[in-house]
């Protein structure tokens, strides 16, 4: 079975050290962002080896931030994200306090 739904683009991600992370753009179908408080990068998983599949670009599959601007619902409301280094956490950089 596939599932096709229209969800916000992973527009960059400078996480270099990330297996998803190809030239700057998400290789996984979707990430999650998020602990409930902390906007950061659920799906990142550190690694030296880097996917060779998958689609161009990822979507936001789900946001737990609930004090963030563009989350409705648990889901993300922007029309794209930056994911990238905040002090020592790998996080959405498009994170905006509501």
């Amino acid at each position: 079975m596939k599932i096709s739904v229209e969800m916000p683009a992973v527009e960059t991600c400078s996480v270099n050290d990330c297996a998803y992370n190809v030239d700057t753009h998400c290789h996984a179908r979707a990430i999650t962002v998020g602990d409930g408080i902390h906007p950061g990068c659920d799906t990142f998983l550190q690694s030296s080896r880097h996917t060779r599949s998958g689609p161009s670009a990822a979507g936001v599959g789900a946001c737990k931030v609930e004090a963030c601007r563009y989350n409705d619902d648990y889901e993300c409301g922007a029309d794209a994200i930056q994911v990238g280094h905040r002090d020592a956490s790998i996080n959405c950089l498009t994170f905006e306090a509501r």
